[in-house]
């Protein structure tokens, strides 16, 4: 894929750019509970309308939660993110650790449960689970038995009263709560979804996804969207395909960085206030080919399936070699650790679910030069890029975090936090009571939210 430059927007919508800044920044609209409908009222005296008499509406805030695949929070730091950087300035904002492992569908999905993958089910990109025999998890996999372990916030506002709608998020175009019929043409019921919602498609630009929603947010009160998600991969893409350092993926940032700004001012051109809250899922590593563990020169193919491989990779014995198999696994090797799925380091928190396999070895986050990558056999052609899933708390995986609107005290930093308290903060911004059972809590934004 080539990662194209978009250009920024033009001098007028610089006005419009820092008139939405004033009311992110609560400004122009003191911030006001999310629960409360919008309303109309007339327009003040002296104020020119379209039309004599016709009323001006109050928008009550918007939560859009955006999510930007594989975004360090570093990449601030390259002079090409003028909107994100305004934004970060003008908010809240602060290193965020991934959940382990730092893989797109787990930690998108943690973002939106507060649940860490062991509990909430998509524990990797690709899963098996003894309890679905025949199936496998993918990431095109929308079968609703893989998701139901964890209610997703969309879920939860819709059943609140909250109208929500999702352009693109891993686990949206899920029936949530549903069944799916094994015959075709596969039904679901029993569900609850974004009462509206996008199926992913790349090909769909990050210009088309953020005009779906302003055209969203268009709408008059009765069926405009309270929540809404973002989503773009241009970032992740670009990582993976030439490495984090590469100016390619710089070039990938800014023109999502341009996104961001056409966002910003299509909330102006409505004048909605919005709390925006914007993030990765994780960061990214270095790799290369010349880096790389082969599995089959450690374990015989003929022992163990390889569930999954990368910076970490968790194994599968065939019968009756499990002795064999931890033998080879578990003793020393260079720039691996390897663990029996009930030793896996309580730090992961990682290690209880059915759906994990019974080995797992996490490669090395840092050596000369970047990470180790596992891999089933060893490269046949020499190659350079990115990847993540290693250990959470490595600097190369921490995530972007920046929160800015109406409920947020502005020009604040925050320390380190893990990525389970996003979802009671988006309970907070949507006047959801607390969740039950949830891995994490709002603590770290205490002292940044207004009251």
């Amino acid at each position: 894929m080539t990662v194209k430059p978009i250009a920024s927007p033009g001098a007028p919508a610089v006005a419009l750019l820092a008139a939405t800044l004033a009311l992110l920044s609560g400004c122009a609209y003191p911030y006001r509970p999310p629960a409360l409908s919008p309303v109309t009222q007339p327009a003040p005296a002296g104020v020119s309308l379209p039309r004599a008499g016709a009323p001006v509406e109050l928008r009550a805030p918007v939560t859009i939660l955006v999510s930007i695949d594989g975004f360090r929070p570093d990449y601030l730091d390259r002079g090409v993110t003028p909107h994100l950087s305004r934004l970060a300035a003008g908010g809240v904002t602060g290193p965020m650790r991934p959940s382990f492992p730092s893989k797109t569908f787990p930690n998108h999905w943690t973002i939106v449960t507060g649940k860490v993958p062991d509990h909430h089910g998509i524990t990797a990109n690709n899963i098996d689970d003894p309890a679905l025999p025949g199936d496998a998890f993918t990431m095109a996999n929308d079968d609703p038995a893989w998701w139901n372990a964890a209610e997703p916030i969309w879920v939860t506002a819709e059943k609140a009263g909250i109208r929500t709608a999702t352009m693109f998020w891993p686990g949206s175009n899920v029936g949530w709560g549903g069944t799916r019929a094994k015959e075709w043409p596969h039904v679901v019921t029993g569900a609850t979804r974004p009462s509206d919602w996008q199926q992913f498609n790349e090909d769909l630009t990050s210009a088309q996804r953020v005009a779906a929603v302003i055209d969203w947010l268009r709408r008059p009160a009765a069926t405009r969207p309270r929540f809404v998600t973002l989503y773009f991969d241009a970032v992740d893409t670009a990582g993976h395909q030439f490495g984090p350092y590469d100016p390619r993926t710089t070039q990938a940032v800014a023109g999502v960085d341009a996104q961001i700004g056409a966002l910003v001012t299509g909330l102006a051109g409505l004048e909605q206030p919005a709390n925006l809250v914007i993030l990765a899922d994780h960061g990214m590593a270095a790799t290369s080919s010349a880096r790389t563990i082969a599995l089959d020169t450690i374990v015989p193919p003929a022992d163990a399936r390889v569930v999954e491989a990368g910076p970490y990779a968790t194994l599968e014995p065939a019968p009756g070699r499990e002795a064999a198999v931890a033998a080879a696994l578990l003793r020393p090797h260079p720039h691996m650790t390897c663990w029996r799925k009930a030793h896996i380091p309580t730090r992961f928190r990682y290690g209880t679910n059915p759906r994990i396999p019974p080995f797992l070895c996490l490669a090395d986050d840092r050596g000369t030069g970047g990470a180790w990558v596992i891999a089933k056999t060893a490269p046949t052609r020499p190659s350079i890029g990115g990847n993540h899933g290693y250990d959470n708390d490595a600097a190369d995986m921490r995530a972007l975090f920046i929160a800015n609107g109406p409920a947020f005290v502005a020009g604040r930093r925050i320390g380190t936090f893990d990525n389970v308290a996003v979802a009671p903060l988006l309970r907070d911004l949507l006047g959801l009571p607390a969740g039950t059972g949830l891995d994490g809590d709002d603590g770290a934004f205490r002292d940044v939210l207004k009251r």
